[in-house]
């Protein structure tokens, strides 16, 4: 009875999400967010009568699926003898029942009982309950999920599972002919290892062994994807059995990983590559499932465990957009992961120790980052490096984490491969029917230590006994065939052989193996490496278009109750400016590069906290009624143009994740503009795996280009340490720009330090207008937004017009000069103005607007200008051991050949001062020094 219930509930019609609680200042929406009808759901009455008249019952019921999995036996090298538990709960006669008593199970559980049902005793019902929540094979944790759609599904549905294949009456069995393709699977799992242990005894390879029931998994994964209408998946996947799946199931030629193995690239000799170890290497694979198209992109992982889940879950979305899933399309009731599904693979020990899982759960169904539910597999070794589970954390499971959403999990037995596929196959029906996270974890483990060089018994004898001793997975697997008949010893020796001669083969044409070019294709063709030529790229438009585009940045519904302030100073205050032609400011040169770009057909992007009106309240590129608290975009109404549209999304106070997030969006389309803002330039010190991981050698590592953008607000205004300083020091460190040699575009970064509103504009347009794509890092203003000196006219912005790696100085009489002060951001105004004051005429200031690359031709153009300057300064207002001096001084006397002195603060181990008079003391001695 309950299943003909539920089952009507669950009709496509009503897969769509809950309504969020709260409403996100939208009740309309947003471009990619799109709040969507609140599902319907509601017990049978019957069944809550049923549930009513035998209270108690009941009682027995949910305790199991609470407590149950406490019993279970899933682990297949436990040390712990689960037997000997006892939990109060699980007792009948903790509710007062007897081990005769008749129950009506219909409407209490959803597993038949033998013969067919009907009435049951009290024992009877015990035993099957033990036998669903309590077996060797899979558990489930669910009871802490709020909603009670959810958890009534999830219990009939896996009570449908866990006896399924014994009761014969339930849709989760596995075929014969399955069960040999998974057999040939877990067979080449092994194979490969054995292969590799053979023909490469000394390499690391992270093999599967003890965790081969990942291709099951994965088996599983693509054939519920396809028959879903699944087109594309995006994988994170951690190195421990990565090479196994991509040669067994991905298509990866051995002969590329043997090719490496020789000490050769994996790309060709042209690529401008360092290239990274086998365990990183990656798959974007077209595949042929069930006759169904399925692509999938398995995502380049450092080995900074779970560093790669941001990443994949921010392509995914980049793809969802593209395709228009969920709030990017215009069906007002599709949701996200309709053809596009995010799947995360974890270690056991790195899930429970790396903040950057609860960041990425924490954003799971946050607007703007939500992907319809991922999926996640927990490949459970049991032990991190040489660190066993209960050292690991501070909870029973490694899964814990997920209870922080309400993510179910299931807990499954790696021995059990055939379970592995059910559960998964279980899994993939509720993502979809929910679209939300759900966890499997396989109970497997790691047959030798963190590598194949380690010896684990040092510091784990007791379950290496157990390892030892035991037989492996595949081996198991095909003796149970065997018995059952559905497969013979000689066949399954035949697929070891048959593969082991595949793998000779292979290693043999790996001699002659001849790496291919698989980057700028499909989405990238039309985009190449940079030259080492430093080019300039016009990014300057008319004027009547950006004036048009600026107005309409604030054009605002006639019934939107917009604040007064913002009214006064933002909406008419750029109105005017914009018709004057006068004074653009910062925030409106920005929006007339990103109205600009959309109007060309690209979308944009911009991430971050508070991004919306922006850490100084200078951007209000989103503004919200004041009486009905409705968000409102006015770019997105841009009317002409390509249709480009603009997503502005308010992250979670993370770092790491979502600026791995954004990355993810960046590698995935080069036509969008992706920009992550840092509510101060210090707080990127919080990504810095991601920056030095991802971002700032993802090209050299493994041709990954990409154009994300940094905005990193930096500025020594006497607000101390913490939100002073983006650390350029470490950007530029960071960089490979040449000491000895010009620069040219194909530096691994671009960092620029603007001092001008249309500089500004320039170089976020030159970022898809470009024939390449590059990162780059903007040293951020924070008074210069609002400092009338650092706007620009409407002449800054014409056709013809390009951001200048080096500004002059204009106002000086070159002959006059006697020094020349080169100095960088913010620091030029205060200079400027002390020298303005002071009426000094014989010094001269040059802007280096780019320090990477470091513009070491225009920067000689504009000092052969002053033929009679006998000294040059370096001015900055950063501590000697931070700031650009250690960056540029080598490259000035080097590339220009002149001595270069330096003022600015003197060494430090802190960015600042939080002395308020010390600040102002010490800002007086730099000018001093300075214009001296």
């Amino acid at each position: 009875m309950l299943r003909q219930i539920t089952t009507a509930r669950f009709s496509q019609l009503s897969l769509v999400q809950q309504a969020q609680r709260r409403g996100y200042q939208s009740v309309n929406g947003v471009y990619g967010y799109r709040p969507l009808p609140k599902r319907i759901f509601r017990v049978a009455d019957e069944v809550l009568q049923s549930r009513n008249a035998q209270g108690n019952v009941y009682r027995l019921v949910e305790a199991y699926r609470k407590h149950g999995h406490k019993l279970a036996t899933v682990n297949p090298i436990s040390l712990k003898d689960q037997q000997s538990l006892t939990i109060d709960e699980l007792n009948p006669q903790y509710y007062g029942l007897t081990p005769d008593q008749t129950v009506q199970p219909q409407g209490l559980i959803s597993a038949p009982l033998l013969p067919v049902g009907g009435p049951a005793t009290v024992t009877e019902l015990a035993s099957l309950l033990q036998e669903i929540y309590c077996g060797s094979a899979v558990s489930a944790e669910f009871d802490y999920i709020e909603n009670l759609e959810e958890r009534e599904w999830l219990a009939h549905h896996f009570e449908q599972l866990a006896v399924g294949k014994q009761r014969q009456q339930s849709d989760f069995t596995v075929s014969n002919d399955a069960r040999r393709q998974i057999a040939e699977l877990l067979i080449k799992s092994q194979t490969w290892d054995n292969f590799m242990a053979i023909r490469f005894a000394s390499v690391k390879r992270y093999g599967g062994e003890g965790a081969e029931s990942l291709l099951p998994f994965y088996w599983q994964l693509l054939r519920s994807a396809a028959q879903a209408g699944i087109e594309d998946i995006v994988v994170a996947m951690p190195h421990r059995g990565r090479m196994p799946l991509q040669t067994t199931m991905l298509n990866m030629r051995p002969a590329k990983i043997f090719h490496k193995l020789s000490g050769e690239s994996e790309f060709p000799d042209d690529a401008p590559a360092m290239s990274d170890t086998l365990s990183h290497f990656h798959t974007s694979e077209d595949l042929e499932v069930d006759g169904k198209k399925l692509h999938i992109s398995l995502i380049r992982n450092p080995s900074h465990l779970e560093a790669a889940n941001p990443v994949s879950m921010g392509k995914t979305r980049s793809k969802q957009q593209t395709v228009g899933d969920g709030a990017f399309s215009d069906d007002p009731e599709k949701p996200f992961a309709t053809t596009v599904l995010n799947v995360i693979v974890h270690g056991d020990a790195a899930f429970a120790g790396q903040g950057v899982n609860q960041e990425c759960l924490n954003m799971a169904y946050v607007p703007h980052f939500e992907v319809g539910g991922s999926l996640h597999l927990i490949v459970n070794n049991q032990i991190g490096f040489t660190t066993p589970g209960e050292r690991g954390r501070s909870t029973d499971y490694t899964s814990d984490l997920a209870k922080t959403i309400q993510a179910p999990v299931f807990h499954v037995n790696g021995d059990n491969p055939e379970m592995v596929v059910l559960i998964t196959q279980l899994a993939m029906q509720y993502q979809r029917a929910f679209r939300k996270d759900i966890f499997i974890d396989m109970n497997c483990f790691r047959r030798w230590g963190h590598n194949e060089m380690d010896d684990p018994t040092f510091t784990n004898p007791s379950v290496y006994q157990i390892i030892h001793n035991r037989k492996s997975v595949p081996d198991l697997y095909t003796e149970k065939l065997v018995r059952d008949g559905v497969l013979t010893t000689v066949q399954a020796e035949a697929m070891r052989t048959d593969y082991w001669n595949y793998l000779d083969a292979e290693l043999k044409l790996s001699e002659s193996y001849k790496p291919e070019a698989n980057y700028f294709k499909k989405q990238w063709t039309g985009l190449t490496s940079a030259t080492d030529q430093l080019t300039v790229w016009d990014t300057g438009l008319d004027y009547q278009l950006l004036n048009y585009i600026g107005h309409q940045s604030v054009q605002l519904p006639e019934d939107f109750n917009v604040h007064p302030h913002l009214l006064k100073t933002h909406i008419d205050g750029r109105r005017k400016k914009l018709d004057s032609g006068e004074k653009i400011d910062w925030s409106t040169a920005e929006a007339l590069a990103i109205g600009s770009l959309m109007y060309q057909g690209h979308h944009v992007r911009i991430s971050g906290e508070d991004v919306g009106r922006g850490t100084f309240s200078h951007r209000h590129v989103m503004l919200v009624d004041q009486k009905t608290n409705e968000m409102y975009i006015p770019l997105n109404s841009l009317k002409g143009g390509h249709g480009g549209k603009l997503e502005v999304a308010h992250s979670i106070l993370s770092e790491e994740a979502v600026l791995g997030y954004e990355y993810g969006m960046a590698i995935d389309d080069p036509q969008k503009l992706i920009i992550w803002e840092a509510q101060f330039g210090d707080f990127a010190n919080g990504a810095q795996i991601m920056i030095d991981n991802y971002i700032i050698t993802g090209e050299t590592k493994w041709m990954d280009s990409n154009g994300l953008v940094l905005l990193l607000p930096h500025g020594y205004d006497g607000a101390a340490s913490e939100h002073s300083s983006c650390r350029i020091e470490r950007f530029l460190q960071l960089c490979d720009s040449k000491e000895t040699a010009p620069d040219g575009d194909n530096v691994n970064v671009n960092i620029v330090n603007p001092t001008t509103s249309a500089q500004y504009f320039h170089v976020l347009r030159r970022q898809l207008l470009r024939n390449f794509r590059k990162p780059l890092v903007v040293v951020a203003p924070k008074i210069m937004l609002r400092h009338p000196a650092a706007t620009s006219t409407h002449v800054d912005f014409q056709p013809g017009t390009h951001f200048h790696n080096v500004l002059g100085d204009p106002i000086i009489n070159a002959d006059q000069v006697r020094k020349v002060i080169i100095c960088s951001g913010k620091h030029f105004f205060v200079l400027d103005e002390a020298r303005k004051t002071k009426g000094i005429n014989d010094i001269a200031l040059i802007r280096l607007e780019s320090l990477c690359p470091f513009p070491a031709y225009e920067l000689q153009q504009e000092l052969a200008k002053y033929k009679q300057a006998k000294s040059f300064v370096w001015s900055q207002e950063e501590h000697r051991n931070m700031g650009a001096w250690s960056f540029v001084r080598p490259r000035f006397e080097c590339l220009i050949g002149k001595e270069l002195n330096y003022v600015g603060r003197a060494e430090a181990a802190t960015t600042a001062t939080g002395i308020g008079k010390v600040h102002k003391r010490e800002v007086e001695e730099i000018i001093a020094k300075s214009l001296n």
